[in-house]
């Protein structure tokens, strides 16, 4: 998702700092190559190494130590993105009086590039009107800004102030640097394996994790668009995605049905229960009675009913998870459905589809078209697929 951007991650010293050991993974992990700068205070509180570890390139921390000669005007000029967090008072004040004492302040003064700062302190600095005037000055200047989260902070005390969670801090990063080409678009997206009681403790599943689902989700999400997400599972989503939990298939069919009368993009990536049991005993059912017969009826078909109910100028794209003969059941599925577009894999296929975290599909579209996406993260086959999703509405 971000490979070939460059990143300058700057840390300072905040009891937060820790956590931007976990920011750093995870831009690596999406390919950005990032160049992390310390305070003398962040090294306080945590170890260059850890960061010279995880990063694309060791830790800078000097006007004066470093090889180059003018290394806040190399970063400055070479980033694409600079993230500070946890941004701390100081780094505020500094930042918004233009007040370059450090290797960090001097980079964020000798870039264009996109910032992010991430505020991390108690309380009663963040709401001092000093800090509150400097973060407003910031934003007036185009710099974007995490705010700080409401919970447990340092000292044991609790309100308004600790960092954001990386999961956040990250979105937002991804988000700066994405394209925008969704912005104003509403996307519903469902994810998961839907659950058919037995009993109280027993139903009807499959091995879907939802995660494919998700990444389409924090994808769209990334590139601007308003996304509701239905799902079964407990994975966590950005800020700003609308959660609609779910658990069976009349429940998704609920809420799909719904949340698609005002979407412009409707992506069914759930795997959703073809059959359910008939009259669930309340009861847990025990083994000493016998074995039980089960009689089952068939389920809403949630990807048929889209597509009949489909408005001008909405694109509605259905999953097709098989173990054989690929390309004929997704052409089939695409002419039965009324979708506009058909994803399918081979969850037969190493690597592939269920419970793991990477995917290979075939995109199979309304107009002809068939794109073959090769084994790859699956927030990166989300993105292929919100591409042919574009294309195939232009």
């Amino acid at each position: 998702m971000l490979e070939g951007r460059r990143i300058v991650l700057g840390v300072t010293g905040g009891i937060a700092a820790y956590k931007a050991i976990e920011v750093c993974r995870r831009l690596v992990d999406l390919g950005a190559f990032v160049s992390p700068v310390m305070t003398v205070g962040a090294q306080r509180f945590v170890g260059a190494t850890t960061f010279s570890a995880l990063a694309s390139e060791p830790v800078q921390t000097s006007l004066w130590t470093e090889r180059d000669p003018i290394p806040h005007t190399t970063l400055g000029q070479g980033a694409d993105l600079i993230v500070v967090a946890p941004a701390t008072a100081r780094l505020l004040a500094a930042y918004a009086a233009g007040y370059s004492h450090d290797l960090l302040t001097s980079t964020l003064l000798a870039t264009r590039a996109p910032v992010l700062v991430c505020p991390a302190m108690h309380t009663e600095m963040w709401e001092h009107p000093a800090v509150v005037a400097n973060v407003e000055t910031l934003r007036r200047r185009g710099v974007h800004v995490v705010e700080p989260e409401s919970g447990r902070l340092a000292g044991g005390d609790v309100g308004q102030g600790r960092l954001a969670s990386p999961e956040s801090i990250v979105d937002a990063a991804v988000r700066i640097l994405t394209p925008g080409d969704l912005a104003g678009l509403a996307v519903v997206v469902s994810a998961g394996g839907t659950r058919e009681p037995i009993d109280p403790v027993r139903f009807i599943g499959n091995r879907s994790s939802g995660k494919q689902g998700h990444a389409i989700a924090a994808a769209a999400h990334a590139r601007g668009a308003r996304v509701t997400l239905v799902t079964t599972t407990a994975i966590p989503v950005a800020a700003g995605i609308d959660r609609v939990p779910v658990e069976t298939a009349d429940q998704m069919y609920e809420a799909m049905m719904s949340a698609s009368k005002d979407a412009d993009i409707v992506v069914m990536a759930a795997a959703v229960a073809d059959f359910r049991p008939e009259g669930a005993s309340v009861a847990k059912l025990k083994k000493a009675d016998g074995i039980p017969t089960l009689r089952l009826s068939p389920t809403a078909d949630i990807l048929t009913m889209l597509g009949s109910a489909k408005l001008p100028g909405q694109t509605v794209v259905g999953f097709a998870a098989e173990t054989n003969d690929l390309r004929r059941h997704a052409v089939e599925k695409l002419a039965h459905k009324g979708a506009d577009l058909i994803v399918a894999n081979d969850v037969s296929a190493p690597g592939v589809g269920f419970e793991h975290d990477t995917n290979a599909v075939v995109i199979l579209t309304a107009s002809g078209r068939e794109i073959d996406v090769a084994l790859a993260d699956k927030i990166s086959i989300a993105h292929a697929i919100l591409d042919a999703i574009i294309d195939e509405r232009v």
